[in-house]
């Protein structure tokens, strides 16, 4: 069987892992395309620099790359360079595992204005990709607000109160860590539509956030009255996250007030950064500055929610306030775009409709990942979720849905394509070269590696 991934985020390297491993299968050989010249998706792009335990996984992807009956071609835009027809005509089963290479939009005037970024563009510019790396954005105010309660609205507030001193140590990009130093944002809001107990963010990264050196958090203590009933029969996660943010908000000082007091000062002077979670306020309107060009605060609509836990809605009450701001985050969440017309989709919920992974109408090809499931999730969800489309491949594989009795020319058919169309397709062992001169650039400079964000660049370094 020959068989093809598109995308070489965690989706596409698990799904081709699952089928590679496989005893009864040991002839299969999976070919992954991926449009930019580097691997690994939202691992070396979404993934705060901060977090490098969470890129190990590449190592892994790395042996599965390696493999005799894996090939990785890279700089290769399935639907533009190669259609999705064409791949099928080349393997006996195609899985589309491209991921969600857009954002959602809020919706509401003002949304252009200038200062307001969304999430994806900003982690994109700090983690080196290369369509965000002339992002720029604008750092020269005191308050920015993130709308948002998942752990990239903590990425994001984390990357713009961390000390540079730990910063330096990481593999941000050198534009924008030098951006960050002279960044004037020293107060971060993150607003939700709902409330304490309906956060998306998890309890590692918001302890992160809250023990985070030179910054304190800002949480109203009556945001959190009566939760801790609330939250008795809950799940253990949800129970310690909302118990932790509860204890951060009630924090009461020691008896002795004067040294309190004095204690307090020399902590507001050495820790001049903080950082807030505002609660039930649904953004209306990003308001301009008076020439209209630029962000200068949100109005919010205050929610009261109907219906509890992970179901509860936020209803609009008729109350508004105004929140003062020059730097505006969307981080709402990530948006799967159609690839190819040949491929259905649902445009309202933005994956491709599946059975487990097998697309529906359209025999022999599989998806995996967010454009399977939508954008949710870690990295273990997203392997698991692979190795249920792989099951799904490797099954039809024995029943024999996938008639492997004629033989599928693979990567020959799709190269005299791209050739005739002059794409050149990057290997695995091109992108070890571009790696190799990453890790050198970043030891020069006391950091694991040092990101190539301009694809000219790189390829040159491949003598493409």
């Amino acid at each position: 069987p020959r068989l093809c991934v598109v995308g070489s985020g965690p989706a596409g390297f698990y799904t081709a892992q699952h089928i590679l491993k496989v005893p009864e299968w040991d002839l299969a050989a999976v070919d992954i395309y991926e449009k930019l010249p580097v691997p690994f998706g939202l691992v070396r792009f979404g993934v705060a620099p901060d977090h490098p335990e969470v890129k190990n996984v590449i190592n892994a992807f790395t042996q599965t790359a390696r493999s005799e009956r894996c090939a990785y071609y890279g700089n290769i835009a399935v639907g533009r360079d190669v259609t999705v027809a064409e791949l099928q005509q080349a393997y006996h089963a195609v899985v589309l595992s491209y991921g969600a290479e857009d954002n959602r939009v809020l919706g509401i005037p003002g949304e252009n204005l200038s200062g307001v970024y969304s999430a994806r563009a900003f982690v994109g510019w700090y983690n080196g990709l290369p369509e965000n790396r002339d992002l720029k954005p604008d750092l020269s105010c005191e308050t920015a607000l993130i709308l948002g309660h998942g752990n990239v609205a903590l990425d994001i507030a984390r990357i713009l109160l961390s000390p540079l001193g730990l910063l330096r140590k990481t593999d941000i990009t050198d534009s924008s860590l030098a951006a960050l130093a002279c960044s004037k944002v020293k107060r971060v809001w993150l607003v939700g539509r709902r409330g304490p107990l309906q956060v998306a963010f998890t309890i590692k990264e918001l302890r992160e956030m809250i023990n985070l050196p030179g910054t304190r958090p800002v949480l109203n203590p009556a945001d959190f009255t009566g939760l801790e009933n609330a939250v008795k029969d809950a799940p253990r996660p949800r129970k310690r996250l909302t118990e932790l943010m509860i204890k951060t908000a009630l924090e009461k000082p020691g008896q002795k007030m004067m040294e309190m007091e004095a204690q307090a000062a020399a902590v507001q002077a050495a820790a001049p950064r903080e950082w807030g979670l505002k609660f039930q306020r649904s953004p209306q309107e990003v308001l301009p500055t008076a020439d209209g060009r630029r962000v200068r605060g949100v109005r919010m609509a205050l929610t009261c929610l109907e219906g509890s836990g992970d179901s509860a809605k936020a209803v609009p009450t008729g109350d508004v306030e105004e929140l003062e701001c020059g730097l505006v985050f969307s981080s709402i969440g990530y948006r799967s775009l159609p690839l190819d017309p040949a491929v259905p989709f649902d445009t309202q919920r933005g994956v491709i409709p599946n059975s487990s992974g097998r697309v529906e109408g359209v025999p022999g090809l599989y998806c995996s990942g967010w454009v399977k499931r939508g954008p949710t999730g870690v990295i273990i969800t997203t392997m698991n979720d692979s190795f249920d489309t792989a099951q799904s491949v490797l099954e039809d594989l024995q029943v024999g849905v996938l008639d492997v009795s004629t033989s599928r020319e693979g990567f020959g058919a799709v190269e005299s394509i791209l050739r005739s169309r002059g794409v050149r397709p990057v290997s695995f062992s091109d992108w070890e070269k571009i790696d190799a001169a990453e890790v050198a650039r970043g030891k020069a400079a006391g950091k694991p590696r040092e990101k190539i964000v301009d694809l000219q660049e790189m390829l040159q370094l491949i003598g493409h």
